[in-house]
């Protein structure tokens, strides 16, 4: 059995009730992700009309023509989404990982959602996977909780359970035996690494991490978009991971558990590290305070 071709009429209807004109999404355009949200639903296969009518009624229209318009880089829609949806961003990393390292996986999501990924010369946003079956909110929570789920996955596949069992056993609230040497050759490295970004790169990252700049303010600064800025930080930080661990390899002569036992050390107890010394002044005093991020949890001015 083939799926029947939609019902103008409820298409029509739909469109209505979406409000996709008002991001400037075409009717075509709507009934034909109409069509790949059945699709979808029906994974591939064909279904009679009552199901066909019942996937309809269940889909939360506003949501889907908001991320069309968003995919298709509408500047209204995107400016309408991130001040409605990067705050639930930023609450579902702070619930899924109060010590605050599930926030560069959504600044790394909000990226994907824009379209960081160019293939061909087309943008590719991580808002076509979107069917409209949820609610935009409850879809992109799950999407982060995945990705964090992933990274824990990926992180203990990455752990030699041969070190990590040979470590001495230890409470959280006991000292690395081998803190200071880790912490001074972190600072070594970070040092090191820092000194080779460049002059922008460095900027970046005194705005966000020193000033407490909300990527939002950085953006105006800079004049650049904000999902932009957020894509730069990312790939900032990866860079400068890499330069680090392998500056502890060369001038630490440190092996790949060592250099991962390291991380683990500085990170529960960074001890001296001090990142407003490492990367000095970012912005002028009177640069920072209109665009500061809100200190409380989970909330932002971005």
């Amino acid at each position: 059995m083939s799926r029947p071709r939609l019902d103008r009429a409820r298409v029509a209807e739909l469109y209505e009730a979406s409000g996709a004109g008002r991001w400037g999404v075409s009717a075509d355009a709507f009934e034909s992700r109409l069509d790949a949200c059945i699709a979808h639903a029906l994974a591939g296969g064909a279904a009679p009309p009552a199901d066909v009518s019942r996937i309809l009624n269940g889909l939360h229209v506003e949501d889907l023509a908001l991320a069309m318009a968003c995919e298709a880089g509408q500047a209204a829609a995107w400016e309408h989404f991130a001040s409605q949806y990067r705050p639930v961003l930023q609450r579902t990393a702070a619930a899924i990982d109060p010590t605050g390292r599930a926030a560069d996986l959504a600044d790394v999501l909000f990226a994907d959602l824009y379209g960081a990924d160019v293939r061909d010369g087309e943008r590719r946003s991580l808002f076509r996977y979107f069917h409209g079956r949820s609610r935009l909110s409850t879809w992109l929570r799950a999407v982060l909780a995945q990705r964090h789920i992933d990274r824990v996955r990926q992180d203990r596949r990455t752990e030699s359970l041969d070190d990590h069992d040979s470590l001495p056993a230890r409470g959280n609230g006991d000292a690395h035996p081998d803190h200071a040497r880790f912490t001074a050759a972190m600072d070594a490295a970070l040092r090191s690494a820092i000194d080779a970004l460049p002059a922008r790169d460095r900027l970046l990252l005194g705005c966000y991490y020193v000033q407490d700049m909300t990527l939002a303010a950085i953006g105006r600064m800079l004049k650049e978009h904000e999902a932009t800025v957020s894509r730069h930080l990312t790939r900032i930080r990866r860079e400068l991971r890499e330069r680090v661990e392998s500056e502890l390899r060369r001038a630490h002569a440190m092996d790949d558990a060592a250099v991962a036992e390291c991380f683990r050390a500085v990170s529960a107890d960074a001890g001296p590290l001090d990142l407003r010394e490492l990367l000095g002044p970012a912005v002028t005093p009177a640069a920072a305070p209109a665009g500061r991020k809100d200190p409380r949890p989970g909330r932002s001015n971005t």
